[in-house]
């Protein structure tokens, strides 16, 4: 009797080592997956049905051990759609990522300084994004097109696979609602500015202006002084917007002289919208911007401008900025 109650002790013994060492090597199972790859489950994907799928691409190598592990944890077959980011290592741990739904969060940035027609075709680009938009499109009981110039917030937005680009956009349309809310409060007592609106198309002509980021007071200084005195703001960007998709990267003569309603060489004080998305430093400097008696500017070729009081010295500093981009020509 006591032998086989000792027989008996044995064999579970060598029966739980058994299982314990089966249930480690389970655990252990490698996910060979070779390198890091987006994988997408689909909607009601089951467990088996993706361990066979990954079986056949001879990503692990047995399923039986794994589904052992789904008994004892029954919260792996909960399977998430979406696409997620896998890596090599354990197929437990890849299984818990999707079943913990531990989705790959993609990123699209809005630029300081693209226009809308930029933004749109980089966001119809953008992975895994459903529903694109296009230029004339509705979006928000808005059209997309020049009345929505400059509404959207420069910044890197998150999203899940198969996100509508509505979704992107209107993050980024409720962000640069907050931001200018929120400097237009900060403005300052003498600005010309008669609205939060007018403060983004400023804005947005700075922004294009700027090759250096610490001229941005500076520039807006020049543009504040232009309007408190009666000039055209005679901006290059603004005659470049309202030529359109047509624009082929020279400006000319004939385009300054060409009447557009963002032509600021033919038109008195802003253009009617904003021309590109306009940078918080952007926003702050269209509302701070700099003291001086500056009311010209002219690009020295190296991003940054040379200012000037009287249009004498900007006419030498037009000649003498000229000619040496001639000469390194």
């Amino acid at each position: 009797m006591i032998r086989v109650i000792a027989s008996v002790v044995l064999l579970a013994l060598v029966l739980t080592a058994a299982g314990y060492y089966q249930l480690r090597q389970a655990m252990q199972a490698p996910f060979n997956i070779g390198h890091t790859q987006l994988v997408e489950i689909p909607s009601g994907t089951g467990f088996n049905q993706l361990c066979r799928q990954w079986q056949s691409k001879q990503w692990v190598d047995e399923c039986w051990p794994l589904q052992v592990l789904a008994k004892l944890d029954p919260s792996l077959t909960d399977l998430k759609a979406g696409v997620y980011q896998l890596v090599p290592g354990t197929a437990l741990s890849a299984f818990r990522q999707i079943s913990q739904g531990l989705e790959h969060e993609f990123s699209f940035t809005i630029i300081e300084g693209d226009n809308l027609r930029q933004v749109l075709a980089r966001l119809a680009q953008a992975e895994y994004v459903d529903t694109p938009l296009q230029w004339g499109d509705s979006f928000n009981n808005q059209p997309l097109d020049e009345r929505f110039e400059g509404k959207l917030f420069p910044d890197t937005y998150h999203y899940h696979a198969h996100e509508d680009a509505e979704q992107i956009l209107l993050r980024a349309y409720n962000k640069m609602e907050v931001q200018l809310a929120e400097i237009w409060q900060q403005r300052d007592d003498n600005t010309p500015l008669q609205s939060a609106y007018e403060a983004l198309i400023l804005a947005s002509i700075i922004e294009k202006e700027t090759g250096v980021a610490g001229e941005r007071p500076l520039i807006a200084s020049v543009f504040v002084n232009r309007l408190n005195k009666g000039m055209r703001l005679q901006t290059d960007p603004t005659v470049i917007y309202g030529i359109g998709p047509d624009f082929d990267g020279d400006i000319t003569r004939a385009h300054l002289r060409q009447t557009t309603p963002y032509n600021t060489y033919r038109i008195n004080g802003l253009p009617p919208t904003p021309i590109a998305m306009p940078s918080r430093k952007a926003l702050l400097a269209a509302v701070q911007p700099a003291q001086s008696d500056y009311y010209y500017f002219v690009a020295k070729g190296d991003g940054s401008h040379q200012f000037s009081k009287r249009l004498a010295d900007h006419n030498r500093a037009v000649r003498q900025y000229q000619l040496r981009r001639a000469n390194d020509s």
